[in-house]
């Protein structure tokens, strides 16, 4: 992802800068695929550096936060890695006042062939500015949510929760349904319905109607799992969730009071 953002971002700025130190030679390929400028130290580029997007691993974007802020960067910080909002609040202290921190959120698939994510952001007025500037008339959309610092971070894993676990939950049912001879049969029942149950929240309250009898189910089939040799966890773990209603059993619930009991069971 970050190679083609900084792409994009080259569109309206002098220069855009990454660090090759400590990089992997595939990385710095594709820096050079994007037409990146290379710079030897993370200091060299700080110093050069009205504006800074780290876009890396979650696990390393606390660590990196505070490098830069050991080097007392004092332009904006676009803190744009899947990171919870706790976290993201935590490097937004690491780099205030010096820096102006902007909690960013990439929604959809890299900006190549066409694809146009788009970069949520949550933040100070003045610094998400220069941020929709920055991407203006690019590839790479973006939408402001607000001042608060872990709006945007609470968006994109919300919505990465569904879309990733959703990937996940596919595979467990193809292996289950391949191990007794019908993933194809499954295939077939799937392609009948083509729309996102995360576009239907009102569902909800109906699926905690019915968690007193679809948690024994999703435990028979987490059972089926792992008897193929498959991991049973997720199941469970949805078997667990849906729990926290089943005192609610075919009742009449509406999607506050479903949310409300699942949060404070």
């Amino acid at each position: 992802m970050g190679a083609p953002v900084a792409a994009c971002a080259a569109t309206n700025a002098a220069a855009v800068l990454w660090c090759e130190a400590g990089r992997s030679p595939a990385s710095a390929a594709r820096a050079q695929q994007f037409g990146l400028t290379p710079v030897a130290a993370l200091r060299d580029l700080l110093d050069r550096s009205d504006i800074v997007i780290s876009l890396c691993p979650p696990a390393a974007a606390e660590d990196l936060a505070r490098d830069v802020a050991e080097h007392g960067f004092a332009g904006v910080y676009v803190e744009a890695n899947a990171v919870n909002p706790e976290r993201m609040v935590r490097i937004a202290e690491l780099l205030k006042p010096v820096a102006a921190v902007v909690d960013g959120g990439v929604v959809g698939s890299p900006p190549v062939r066409g694809k146009t994510p788009t970069l949520y952001l949550s933040g100070p007025v003045a610094a998400t500015a220069q941020i929709e500037a920055l991407f203006a008339g690019t590839a790479v959309q973006t939408k402001t949510l607000g001042r608060e610092v872990g709006k945007a971070s609470a968006l994109k894993l919300s919505y990465a929760s569904f879309q990733k676990t959703s990937r996940v939950l596919v595979a467990l049912a193809v292996g289950m349904a391949r191990e007794h001879g019908v993933d194809q049969e499954l295939v077939e029942i799937a392609a009948r319905r083509t729309d996102s149950y995360l576009a239907e929240p009102e569902y909800i309250a109906k699926t905690a109607a019915r968690a007193w009898r679809w948690g024994p189910e999703l435990e028979e089939a987490a059972d089926t799992l792992a008897a193929a040799g498959l991991p049973p966890e997720m199941l469970r773990a949805a078997a667990s969730t849906l729990a926290r209603w089943n005192d609610t059993k075919d009742g009449e619930l509406t999607l506050t009071d479903a949310l409300d009991r699942l949060a404070q069971p």
